[in-house]
């Protein structure tokens, strides 16, 4: 079943075009990877999907409904969370606070919320240790899986992530993917963009390719990667290869 549609997507910063007619759908229960170069309008789909821009042309769809021009908060309600790039923890909260904020139920009670944030640290064991520590004094890795988590506290159907492997150390990245491949496996549809292309396909059933605000192709994962052409002109050329 289709849960996301989004149809001719135009956004622009002023006179900056930064999407151009841009077309795409995810599949209820999928991971999709959005992949290209810095520039290419990646984080920017993020952001117009979850509300934080508005688009200047085109529709969006969530499970059938229109949600372009609706506000951030309405969107997470209607099951769209959105882990941006840069963790943003807050650096004088505990772990456990930055996690619980992330609760989009108004209606909840604190203890309902604390025991949703405790679930949290089931699928993320390695900061347990630190459900008490504050923001600051987490490694980078730790404090993209409070962001990761934080996100998940809204209970999403869709999840977009942007660029949750940014500065991580490769055995950090590894984690970081397990993880991502985890909450797939919970039923969570997940958006990735990534600048790391051959972690985001591998765990991606599909991938999208952005160039220059437009959409360039897109396929499933396997063809993605297999195909020397797309590799060299999109997804790192020799680098790519090194990866394989």
């Amino acid at each position: 079943m289709m849960l996301l549609e989004v149809k001719d997507l135009s956004v622009a910063y002023g006179e900056i075009e930064a999407l151009r007619g841009v077309s795409f759908t995810i599949d209820e229960g999928a991971v999709v990877a959005l992949l290209g170069s810095n520039g290419a309008g990646k984080s920017t789909t993020l952001r117009a999907i979850s509300g934080l821009v508005a688009p200047r042309a085109g529709s969006i769809l969530f499970d059938s409904k229109p949600i372009a021009g609706l506000s951030p908060r309405t969107i997470v309600k209607l099951g769209v969370a959105h882990v941006p790039e840069g963790r943003r923890v807050f650096p004088g909260l505990t772990v456990r606070e930055n996690i619980m904020l992330g609760a989009s139920n108004g209606n909840a009670s604190a203890a309902a919320i604390r025991g949703d944030a405790d679930g949290m640290f089931d699928l993320f064991p390695s900061i347990r240790p630190f459900a008490d520590a504050l923001g600051w004094t987490l490694s980078g890795g730790q404090q993209q899986m409070v962001a990761v988590a934080r996100g998940l506290m809204a209970k999403p159907r869709l999840l977009l992530l942007d660029e949750p492997s940014l500065g991580l150390a490769p055995v950090v990245m590894q984690a970081v993917f397990q993880i991502i491949a985890e909450i797939h496996k919970r039923g969570t549809t997940v958006l990735l963009v990534e600048q790391n292309a051959h972690m985001a396909l591998k765990v991606a059933n599909w991938g999208y390719v952005l160039e220059s605000g437009r959409l360039a192709l897109g396929g499933d994962s396997a063809t993605l990667w297999s195909d020397e052409r797309i590799r060299d002109a999109y997804l790192g050329g020799e680098q790519a290869r090194a990866t394989t």
